[in-house]
């Protein structure tokens, strides 16, 4: 059978004769393509940390933030396209507003991620309309169910995490984030190793130019979704710098071992 999307990747709800909905394909290629989102779940909550590309120096600092705020106990992360994202965050916001109306409580992240999803998988059904380009890492902490991290993808699907990476660089940072153990660091340790996987991943040469936004839910911030305090910010920048150099320093000296070796 073929693979190829001529004549299948016209509408949202057509498969291919091989099983596969080409424009789903699509919209994760343009998650694909877009700076790197990390999210790590620690012991007292959850860290989000994301590599947003600058294209232009006149653009202001701090614009088109890819860190939101669902809700007051729920933050989250996104890559793809950022109309896309505002969009599905909207999305989040008015079920949460709705389920607190109803309720007269907070709306639980595990009910949310489920609700959001439901809206991502109906944009798949129907010719008229099209997938959202953009994939999201929610994450929650609370007293009684701990810390909670989601990754919802265009295709309406969602899966728990320890720890999550969406965007251009996912599998470089999956790589990196299977060595941090999760369940013995706090997210004060988290925040930092969080950033670390941003700096790595980073392409220099084909992306100079990016900004690094850190925000974390934690039990010292009250279940709160907030941004990192600017002196935990410092130091997490600063500590992801150095490692990094640190790594670059011991790649040059064992090069030089290896040369050492093939000449005697």
């Amino acid at each position: 059978m073929s693979s190829i999307g001529t004549g299948y990747d016209l509408s949202a709800s057509q498969f291919s004769p091989d099983g596969r909905i080409f424009q789903i394909e699509y919209a994760q290629k343009a998650v694909d393509n877009a700076g790197t989102a990390v999210a790590l779940r620690g012991k007292d909550g959850v860290v989000f940390a994301v590599e947003k590309l600058v294209t232009s120096k006149l653009h202001e600092k701090g614009a088109n933030r890819r860190i939101f705020s669902i809700d007051r106990h729920i933050g989250c992360a996104v890559a793809g396209l950022i109309a896309d994202a505002r969009a599905v965050v909207q999305i989040g916001r008015d079920e949460a507003n709705t389920y607190r109306k109803e309720k007269g409580q907070r709306i639980p992240v595990k009910y949310l991620k489920d609700r959001v999803s439901m809206y991502l998988h109906a944009y798949t059904l129907y010719s008229a309309l099209r997938p959202f380009g953009t994939a999201v890492l929610m994450g929650s902490w609370d007293p009684v169910d701990g810390a909670e991290l989601y990754c919802l993808d265009p295709s309406g699907s969602n899966h728990g995490y320890f720890g999550c990476a969406i965007g251009k660089a996912k599998q470089a940072a999956k790589t990196e984030i299977e060595k941090i153990k999760f369940k013995d660091m706090s997210c004060r340790n988290l925040i930092r190793e969080a950033a670390k996987v941003i700096y790595i991943v980073h392409d220099e040469i084909k992306d100079k130019a990016f900004e690094l936004e850190l925000s974390w839910i934690t039990e010292d911030t009250k279940g709160r979704h907030e941004a990192v305090p600017d002196h935990v910010f410092k130091e997490a920048e600063e500590f992801a710098r150095l490692s990094l150099r640190h790594d670059s320093d011991s790649e040059d000296e064992e090069q030089v071992e290896k040369d050492k070796t093939a000449k005697s």
